[in-house]
């Protein structure tokens, strides 16, 4: 088993005032030479945006981004028709395809803390589409949610990557079992503690892992947990 440490501190950040982001690769003004991508993962940005602001219409293209809120509303609408409000509990998919505009808006009630994420596709240029669901988080309750999935084995919603994301709450040891033992894992901690292999994770912290089917996680204080696992090429 191979990992990377990605320490919370360490992150690329940024402060806009309606905007506060955090990111743990490369985006925007934040270069890092080791920090460009884990396999097709490229983006994972953990932003708080300010009750009543957002990003007005901008495009995308080829890109699977999956916008996950940990607090707050956020408001969505784009060019394919895709419209609605995403709320802690929620997942919402957009696969960018051929070329797609939408606009986010944190809704007037409170701030919005959500993850973004970016997923480069397995195919390109196809008809863009937006998907979202609520997810009970009793259903993670130590154990692994599934909800973002390329089949429909695991009534998660649907990308255009080989990928597999999943939440869980823990609150004693587990483990982790690769859906396709030939990608990796990128072990977000979206709070609490953790060990796995000597390495001590907390708040915010993620680590990568590879070559490995499965890992044992220990659980130092109840943990949070976000594992996105992705084809590494």
């Amino acid at each position: 088993m191979n990992t990377i440490i990605h320490k919370a501190n360490e992150r690329g950040n940024v402060n806009h005032g309606w905007l506060k982001a955090n990111h743990s690769f490369s985006f925007a003004n934040f270069y890092d030479p080791k920090k460009e991508q884990f396999g097709t993962l490229r983006v994972l940005n953990d932003d708080v945006v300010e009750a009543g602001f957002g990003f007005g219409m901008h495009p995308h293209n080829n890109m699977e981004i999956v916008t996950i809120p940990l607090k707050g509303a956020l408001k969505h609408k784009d060019s394919s028709g895709g419209e609605g409000v995403i709320k802690t509990g929620d997942v919402q998919i957009m696969s960018a395809g051929k070329g797609i505009m939408h606009s986010e808006m944190a809704t007037s009630d409170e701030d919005v803390n959500l993850f973004q994420i970016w997923v480069f596709p397995k195919k390109v240029n196809i008809e863009p589409r937006y998907d979202q669901r609520f997810f009970d988080e009793k259903d993670r309750e130590n154990n692994w949610q599934i909800v973002v999935s390329p089949d429909e084995a695991h009534n998660a919603l649907w990308i255009n990557q080989d990928a597999y994301f999943s939440l869980g709450n823990f609150t004693a040891t587990t483990s982790y079992k690769l859906n396709n033992e030939n990608n990796g894992v990128y072990l977000m901690i979206i709070e609490g503690e953790i060990e796995i292999e000597g390495n001590v994770l907390s708040n915010r912290d993620a680590i990568g892992i590879t070559d490995a089917k499965d890992f044992q996680i220990n659980v130092l204080q109840p943990a949070k947990l976000l594992a996105i696992e992705v084809p590494m090429k």
